[in-house]
């Protein structure tokens, strides 16, 4: 399958071009034009192909550039692109804000990681430290047809699979349920409470605590917090451990959190603002 890569010497462009190189079903061009991107892609022996070229070249295009580049990039491009093209983007933002430009005579198809999962049987150092994936460690991801034909679906999930490689499970959603997967679940409300913690960590550790005895506590308690409240280890927490969550769930967030974070109104807000299609505020 002819495969166009658009900002292959980017990070997640290098990450795909490693990828996409194992594998002998795909003739793969190579689009960059940044001067380090080019020379990243020299040391893997690969070469920039002019864009028009690349274009007219290919039978899907993946675009492995920044959400807020989306929209410019596809208005620029897809005028020029052959009937039946897949577009491939790697986040659901600038499909789900409408910045994407649309043909009907083309797919597109959105794809993005879950990472490696917090429970995995990892064992090899390599893997175990691929905190990302798509490198050794395992992982599973979602996919999305946003717009075309049923039947790109699986061209789309394949090619999915190639790029994020180890795949185990793809996850089929809509583009706006990615969007609530990401930024709302993720990005907003698990990044938030993540860099809480990293804030409540360095508290305990100004206020005396060994700062290799508090990541290590922190940490595993971490886990085992998460295997029990999402029921993953059979195990229920204590009496006193769901008191303390109650008297601060009171203090640190505010009672209509859910609608202000999660709610589809916000979300089209959260991911406009992403993919720069409304001005910051």
């Amino acid at each position: 399958m002819r495969l166009t890569l658009m900002g292959a010497g980017g990070k997640m462009g290098c990450r795909i071009a490693d990828n996409l190189m194992k594998r002998d079903d795909f003739d793969v061009r190579y689009v960059e034009v940044s001067p380090a991107g080019i020379e990243r892609l020299a040391q893997r022996g690969l070469s920039p192909t002019p864009q028009a070229e690349a274009l007219a070249h290919a039978e899907a295009v993946i675009l492995a550039v920044p959400d807020a580049l989306l929209g410019k990039i596809t208005h620029d491009i897809v005028p020029s692109l052959a009937p039946g093209t897949l577009v491939i983007t790697l986040d659901p933002a600038a499909a789900y804000a409408g910045a994407l430009a649309i043909r009907d005579d083309l797919d597109y198809f959105i794809t993005h990681p879950c990472h490696p999962p917090l429970f995995n049987d990892e064992v090899d150092e390599a893997a175990r430290t691929d905190w990302f994936g798509g490198v050794k460690a395992k992982q599973h991801i979602v996919c999305a047809l946003h717009h075309g034909c049923e039947e790109a679906y699986a061209t789309g999930e394949y090619i999915a699979r190639a790029i994020y490689a180890p795949v185990m499970n793809a996850y089929r959603v809509t583009t706006e349920q990615m969007a609530l997967l990401e930024p709302a679940l993720v990005e907003t409300t698990a990044g938030t409470c993540i860099a809480v913690m990293k804030e409540a960590y360095d508290a305990v550790v100004a206020m005396g605590v060994p700062a290799e005895a508090a990541y290590e506590f922190l940490s595993g308690h971490v886990r085992t917090l998460f295997a029990s409240i999402f029921g993953v280890s059979g195990f229920p927490l204590s009496d006193g451990a769901n008191y303390a969550i109650a008297q601060a769930k009171r203090a640190m967030l505010q009672p209509d959190w859910k609608a202000k974070v999660l709610s589809i109104e916000r979300v089209r807000r959260s991911v406009a603002e992403i993919a720069h299609t409304v001005s910051e505020t």
